[in-house]
């Protein structure tokens, strides 16, 4: 089996509350003298109370078009990147010699050469280290890349696989739009990176093991969330349907993805679940059925740090083997949804 060795989290340096980033928003993208009570609303409903991000908070009305933003992102991800990997390579008692895949994924930015490619001299990455770039899975791309990573190990027991997830949502803010989509993006997106190191099933390692993954895709979902790429960079695409899509499939899919293992929804003693928004978050608790509390660690993630797209589920999952371990032997479930739209599920076994 698979097994999950040591995530990592981390976050850049800029850190502000979310009433300053409110302000900054309003300030940028809303005519003067405009009524701002949509903005408050969405924002102070985020259940965010602070982010960090990847720039100083007056860096962003004047981002510029979408070269320069992805300039910020490459930048920024390469040194942060770094710093994930080294972490999580030491909390394995493991070294980058040791690593014989390195899987990137991010949807906020892009470069070619790829950033894990910028990452096998600075880390001292062996030459011959396998690398998987991934771009376009968004929000479901922890829980996606944790599912390929295993896919992988499973053909190579003998191999580390290392997943890093770098995501600076914060340069994809649109200055001078006040449409209801970035609003809600400016409020409830952060910037941050993780890194998991998993072991194949010959290598001595601690840690919870890899079960089983499904993947789901909805059909004609495709126009729900993602990006729409333009001169001035990514800008988003939310649909207000999200939630509903939650409640009409994810109970039904988990429910069968358990059954397959013997299990059922009361057999799981931890949900590792990417922290979508509130709407998303409370879709999850009411068609699952969750008890009080079950996503405790998800919401405090929101509350602290934001989504952070692909990397949220790894942090959530960090706090979680970290701060509230669940009894040796007993079944977990991560889940994340994206842009597809789609959802990923990972067994696991503490």
């Amino acid at each position: 089996m698979t097994r999950i060795a040591a995530v990592h989290g981390v976050l850049p340096p800029y850190r502000y509350s979310q009433r300053e980033i409110t302000e900054m928003v309003a300030r940028t993208c809303l005519p003067d003298g405009a009524d701002r009570r949509l903005l408050d609303r969405l924002h102070a409903g985020a259940g965010v109370a602070g982010r960090a991000m990847a720039m100083p908070l007056e860096r962003y009305p004047d981002l510029g078009d979408f070269g320069h933003a992805n300039d910020v992102f490459i930048e920024t991800a390469v040194p942060l990147g770094a710093e994930a990997v080294t972490g999580a390579l030491d909390a394995a008692g493991l070294s980058p010699r040791d690593v014989d895949l390195l899987m990137f994924t991010s949807v906020t930015g892009i470069a070619a050469p790829s950033v894990d490619a910028r990452l096998v001299a600075r880390l001292g990455l062996r030459p011959d280290v396998k690398r998987i770039p991934v771009f376009g899975l968004g929000c479901v791309a922890g829980a996606a890349g944790l599912a390929r990573l295993h896919d992988h190990l499973l053909g190579r027991p003998d191999d580390v696989a290392v997943l890093l997830s770098v995501e600076l949502c914060s340069l994809t803010f649109q200055p001078n739009d006040a449409s209801p989509a970035n609003l809600v993006a400016s409020g409830l997106f952060g910037d941050g990176a993780a890194a998991l190191v998993a072991c194949g099933a010959r290598r001595a390692a601690s840690g919870p093991a890899v079960i089983d993954t499904r993947s789901r895709m909805y059909p004609d979902t495709e126009d729900v969330m993602g990006w729409d790429i333009t001169s001035s960079g990514f800008r988003v695409v939310l649909d207000a349907c999200v939630p509903d899509l939650v409640r009409k499939n994810l109970a039904a899919d988990v429910d069968q993805f358990l059954a397959d293992h013997g299990l059922a929804r009361e057999d799981i003693t931890a949900w590792v679940c990417h922290p979508g928004g509130p709407k998303v978050l409370q879709a999850v608790e009411e068609s699952l059925d969750l008890p009080d509390g079950a996503l405790d660690m998800t919401w405090r993630s929101l509350e602290s740090v934001g989504n952070l797209s692909s990397s949220s589920v790894l942090h959530v999952l960090r706090d979680t083997l970290s701060e509230r371990p669940p009894p040796a032997g007993s079944a977990g479930l991560l889940l994340a949804m994206g842009p597809g739209f789609c959802a990923e599920l990972v067994l696991l076994r503490w």
